[in-house]
C-alpha cells in the first residue's frame, strides 16, 4: 500500500497541488485523498474522482491486481449517502402510490447502491431498465 500511496502523492505533487493528504483505509480498501484547495475545487471534484478512477483501473490492470477505491473529500461516501437515501424515498413512493419509480439515470455503481440498499424490504423490488448509459432503477411495490 505505501507504494500506491507513494505514486498518488507524487502525482498530486507534480499536478501541483501543494495542501493535501494521502491515507489508506485497509478495512474499507479505500485510498482517502483530501485536497485543500479552495473553493474552485468543489466545481471539479466529481472529474477529479472519475479520472482518478479511471487511472486506478488501468493502474491495477497493468499491475495484475485488484483496483482500490478512491476518494476524494469525501465526495463518494457522501454521494453514496445521498443515494442511499433517495432510494429509501423512492420507495417509501412506490409503497404509497402502489406504483412504480424510476429513479434517474445513473452509473453502474450507483444503481448497485440502490439495489443493495432496497434488498432487505419484502415490499418492493428493484429492476434497471434501459440501456447503455440510459439505465435506470425501477422501484415497484409487491
Amino acid at each position: 500500500m505505501d507504494k500506491i500511496k507513494g505514486f498518488y502523492q507524487n502525482l498530486f505533487q507534480q499536478a501541483g497541488f501543494s495542501d493535501f493528504s494521502i491515507d489508506f483505509d485497509l478495512e474499507e480498501n479505500r485510498l482517502l485523498i483530501f485536497l485543500y484547495e479552495g473553493e474552485w475545487l468543489k466545481r471539479w471534484l466529481s472529474e477529479i474522482v472519475g479520472s482518478l478512477l479511471l487511472l486506478e483501473r488501468l493502474k491495477a490492470t497493468k499491475e495484475n491486481r485488484e483496483p482500490i477505491r478512491i476518494d476524494v473529500n469525501n465526495y463518494r461516501k457522501e454521494r453514496e449517502r445521498i443515494i442511499s437515501d433517495l432510494a429509501k424515498a423512492a420507495a417509501k413512493k412506490a409503497v404509497f402510490s402502489k406504483g412504480e419509480v424510476k429513479l434517474p439515470v445513473m452509473n453502474a455503481y450507483e444503481r448497485r447502491i440502490v439495489h443493495e440498499e432496497l434488498s432487505i424490504r419484502p415490499d418492493v423490488k428493484t429492476e434497471s431498465e434501459g440501456e447503455g448509459k440510459n439505465r435506470r432503477v425501477v422501484i415497484k411495490p409487491i
